[in-house]
């Protein structure tokens, strides 16, 4: 059975916020991720208001960094969560957001990040399982701490995200209990992030039909196919910068074609980048058209090579109006989940 969840960019008014996770609980979704990034409001204090007020549906960050964060610190708050909710809560962890990391000043590069997120993910499993922790690591140390933050769930799930690759994707394999792939559209794409998975899982001596392999896709979902395409397009445009190489290659498109919005961004020229992000690579960057058109492209591109999770960035007027400054009539995001719950959600089971 495919799992289908929304992620939510904390840019709303926060009542607004919760009544969208209320709604992807009362339609039956999965779970409701969110970024954490200091751009946007924090998404652990809005997932602490919106517990009580659900039943059902999982929470938590899809992704957060154990570069700016701690991870003691995030098995704590995770921990929290998973009381609030009454065993709810779940991570995405990765190593950061690089323009972020960039605007802090951290300097990455050559500091093996892959390493510092594998020890980061002993770290959070140690104090999710126990509650304490003495360690003695290359990027984490720490003597006698502990927490009363207890988690309800016997064991909370911790995936991985990954972009790049391949090692990335070994990793998660290998130690995680998932794997989650932001803005990846293509089956060549997902085909090689499978195969990684998978090789990763096969040397740890496990299956990778148990764990969750997710693809977070920028979606915009209408009746309208052309205002769904514009709507995907300005922020296709934003999330360009963000994609490696390797994975832009992936799906069919020449990195070096790539550098006017490169260029257009640098110089602060926000409409040109979105002029220059041509309907081409919208439809190759994004799930967005009618409820027919996202079902083809999800079973033919995404689920057809072993991923079994569609976690949707969903695109409203509200997103568009804060990127860009510009108006998209398409559908508000609890419109877009209910076309999702009755059009698209049937026909993947």
């Amino acid at each position: 059975m495919v799992r289908f969840s929304y992620v939510q960019t904390p840019d709303y008014p926060l009542s607004d916020s919760i009544d969208m996770i209320k709604t992807a609980d009362d339609l039956g979704f999965y779970a409701c991720y969110s970024v954490d990034e200091i751009y946007h409001k924090d998404m652990w204090l809005l997932f602490a208001a919106a517990a009580d007020k659900t039943r059902n549906i999982r929470m938590g960050p899809n992704v957060t960094h154990v570069i700016l964060r701690d991870p003691t610190l995030i098995a704590q708050q995770l921990a929290t969560l998973d009381e609030l909710t009454g065993g709810r809560a779940e991570a995405v962890v990765s190593f950061g957001n690089l323009v972020m990391l960039s605007q802090y000043h951290v300097e990455w590069k050559g500091s093996r990040p892959l390493a510092r997120v594998r020890e980061g993910m002993q770290v959070l499993r140690t104090m999710l399982d126990t509650g304490k922790i003495d360690h003695q690591g290359e990027f984490f140390k720490y003597t006698g701490l502990f927490t009363a933050a207890r988690p309800v769930q016997e064991r909370v799930p911790l995936k991985l995200g990954a972009m790049g690759g391949p090692r990335s994707f070994e990793l998660a394999g290998e130690i995680a209990d998932g794997m989650h792939h932001a803005l990846g559209y293509s089956k060549e794409n997902y085909e090689y992030v499978v195969e990684h998975v998978t090789k990763g899982a096969e040397k740890a001596g496990r299956d990778v039909a148990d764990l969750d392999l997710g693809a977070w896709v920028i979606s915009v979902v209408a009746n309208d196919r052309k205002l769904a395409k514009e709507a995907a397009r300005i922020i296709v445009a934003f999330y360009i910068p963000s994609m490696p190489q390797s994975q832009v290659e992936r799906h069919g498109i020449e990195y070096a074609s790539l550098q006017p919005i490169f260029d257009a961004f640098a110089s602060g020229d926000v409409a040109k980048a979105i002029e220059l992000t041509t309907p081409e690579l919208v439809d190759k960057l994004s799930v967005a058209g009618t409820p027919e058109e996202v079902v083809h492209q999800l079973k033919t591109d995404i689920l057809s090579t072993g991923i079994n999770h569609v976690i949707a960035a969903l695109v409203d007027p509200v997103l568009v109006k804060f990127f860009s400054g510009q108006t998209v009539d398409v559908p508000d995001v609890k419109s877009q989940l209910k076309l999702i719950a009755d059009k698209v959600m049937p026909e993947l089971d």
